[in-house]
């Protein structure tokens, strides 16, 4: 019989998304005595370690007698070995969770109180509910400037910090999202790096669209660095393009991120502090934001645009950052690809000056650069487009990209996916517009971004004529159910590409 609450852990293997989640048997002495049921809020100590994990119950065939069974988030948060000591006992009262019903109730935090927030779910004492009510709490434009900094601040407190000895001006650049397509990143650092800028340069995966940066660059790339691994890399090229999760760089942001895309919730007080929280973890003290605006982009119109620009700069200049928001067309979307590869495959195109490169997205990619080589010059926009241009188009862009690639481990082989088909128009007339929300969500019903091949290839754009049977689109799975539950949604969705129909 165990003493004091104490067990031996065991591992299940058993993915839990992050949330940390221990498993005892029915007939377990210390449940009984304890009074410990399903659900019930557990602290497991070990070491120097703890955690507050919730309760499942499971059929006494399932683990061996006094043991407990781990999920592979708790297992590898506490450092676990099959067989290891573990005490447990009821939850502690979380303490912060008095703060998160007040948010709750409409009432405004102070830095102690969101601190203690951020502090509690990096140390794993909230459980997914809990953080989904956090940031519904946050949402819809519930969190004042000083909340949204203090929100800022916590969150850089949470984790690594990188300095760059002597380089006073360290440059990143950032897009806020909802434009499929819109790979402009890896090309923008490759140009302005090129030039002598310095960008360490992490991306988070996708939240709520069919790829994020970091998911295209896993597909050309290592992303995944180490810390250590980072700091070479942009010590040897002056810049990365790598994933933030295992730098530690606000990492409670990724435990936000993760509940966030369950959720399909992208608020904007949360969005200014996870973008501003990891540039300025990364030593980044000069910030380029895009701001994609267009009736289906993220940002639906100028107004909320502004908005959100006023946001960023009342929270860069509290934490004495130089940023510059720049509203972009946000009308449709941008390049040929959506979803990682095919988005890839858009950014060696014009990176190696391809004749097939999407010219939208090299002339986004120009402007975007053009604006981060003023920044750091001081040079008119229109001298820096050009000087932007000439690393472009000279090559250095692309032999600069190589350089990071390979810095990083080598690009890689781009993998095809197994199944395809062509999507066709059923009549003639002209394109007037593509629904860039529903286009997202078709790539990601073919399994974008999860599987990386997996997306759309744009035959069309905005403008063009369109006759009967012509291809508006290539779709993209890694399995034949994923493609067939795709074509079902564009079946229902045809006018995600409005056609104005001859007579």
């Amino acid at each position: 019989m165990a003493k004091s609450g104490q067990m031996h852990a065991f591992y299940l293997g058993i993915d839990t998304h992050e949330e940390p989640i221990v498993f005892m048997r029915s007939e377990c002495d210390i449940c009984r005595a304890e009074g410990f049921t399903a659900n019930t809020r557990l602290q497991i100590l070990t070491g120097d370690k703890n955690l507050i994990a919730t309760l499942n119950i499971v059929n006494p065939s399932v683990l061996p007698p006094n043991h407990i069974g781990f999920s592979d988030s708790a297992w590898h948060y506490l450092g676990l070995k099959r067989g290891q000591p573990v005490r447990v006992r009821h939850a502690p009262l979380v303490g912060s969770l008095s703060s998160l019903r007040k948010k709750i109730y409409g009432h405004e935090l102070n830095a102690l109180e969101i601190n203690s927030i951020i502090h509690d779910i990096g140390r794993r004492f909230y459980s997914d509910i809990e953080i989904a009510s956090f940031l519904t709490a946050c949402a819809g434009g519930r969190l004042s400037l000083a909340e949204i900094t203090a929100l800022t601040r916590a969150m850089v407190n949470t984790g690594n910090q990188l300095h760059w000895p002597g380089q006073d001006r360290v440059f990143d650049k950032h897009c806020v999202g909802g434009l499929p397509g819109n790979r402009t990143t890896p090309i923008v650092i490759a140009i302005a790096s090129t030039a002598g800028l310095m960008i360490p340069k992490t991306s988070s995966r996708a939240i709520t669209s069919p790829a994020g940066t970091a998911d295209t660059m896993d597909v050309l790339t290592e992303v995944d660095l180490t810390l250590e691994q980072l700091k070479r890399v942009v010590t040897e090229t002056g810049a990365c393009l790598a994933a933030g999760g295992k730098v530690g760089l606000s990492p409670t942001d990724d435990l936000l991120i993760r509940v966030e895309r369950a959720l399909d919730l992208d608020s904007e007080g949360q969005l200014v502090a996870s973008v501003l929280s990891k540039k300025v973890a990364a030593g980044s003290n000069h910030i380029l934001i895009d701001m994609p605006v267009g009736p289906t982009a993220k940002l639906r119109d100028l107004d909320q645009a502004e908005k959100l620009a006023e946001l960023f700069y009342g929270v860069a200049a509290a934490l004495q950052l130089q940023i510059r928001c720049v509203i972009t067309d946000g009308t449709q979307t941008i390049g040929n690809g959506i979803g990682p590869t095919e988005e890839a495959r858009d950014v060696l195109a014009v990176l190696r000056n391809s004749a097939d490169a999407p010219r939208d997205l090299t002339e986004r990619a120009l402007y975007l650069a053009g604006q981060m080589l003023s920044m750091y010059s001081g040079d008119s926009e229109s001298a820096a487009l050009e000087q932007a241009r000439e690393i472009l188009y000279s090559g250095q862009a692309w032999q600069q990209f190589r350089r990071i690639c390979g810095a990083q481990g080598g690009l890689k082989e781009i993998v095809d996916a197994h199944y395809h088909s062509e999507l066709r128009a059923k009549h003639a007339g002209r394109l007037l517009k593509m629904d860039n929300r529903r286009l997202a969500q078709l790539a990601k019903l073919a399994g974008a971004p999860s599987s990386t091949a997996a997306g759309l290839r744009l035959r069309v754009k905005v403008g063009d004529s369109i006759v009967p049977g012509q291809p508006l689109a290539t779709l993209y799975a890694d399995s034949a159910g994923e493609l067939a539950y795709a074509r079902d949604y564009f079946r229902q969705n045809r006018d995600l590409f409005e056609i104005d129909i001859e007579q």
